[in-house]
C-alpha cells in the first residue's frame, strides 16, 4: 500500500483522514481514505486541462488572472471572463 503524504492534503482532507482512522483503525484508515480520495476526482475537469495544457505550454493559448467560466449553452459553448 502507497503511504500517505500528509503534507500535500488539504485542511479538509486531513480532517477526514484523522476521522477514518480513528473510526476504522490506521490501516482499514488508511485504504478506505485512498480510496474516497481517488473517487474524489472530476475527471471533465481533467480532461478539459489536458486538453488545454499543450496550447498553454506552446503559447498558442492564454489564460488570464481570475480564468474563464465555461458553460454550456444551447447547442453551444459559452467561455466568459470570470469576474475578479
Amino acid at each position: 500500500m502507497v503511504p500517505i503524504d500528509e503534507s500535500s492534503l488539504t485542511p479538509g482532507q486531513k480532517r477526514k483522514l484523522t476521522t477514518v482512522r480513528k473510526t476504522l483503525g490506521n490501516k482499514i484508515g488508511d485504504k478506505a481514505f485512498l480510496e474516497w480520495l481517488d473517487s474524489d476526482r472530476d475527471t471533465n475537469a481533467e480532461l478539459i486541462a489536458d486538453t488545454l495544457w499543450p496550447l498553454v505550454q506552446s503559447r498558442k493559448l492564454s489564460i488570464a488572472r481570475g480564468g474563464y467560466l465555461v458553460k454550456r449553452g444551447r447547442g453551444r459553448l459559452v467561455v466568459e471572463r470570470a469576474n475578479p
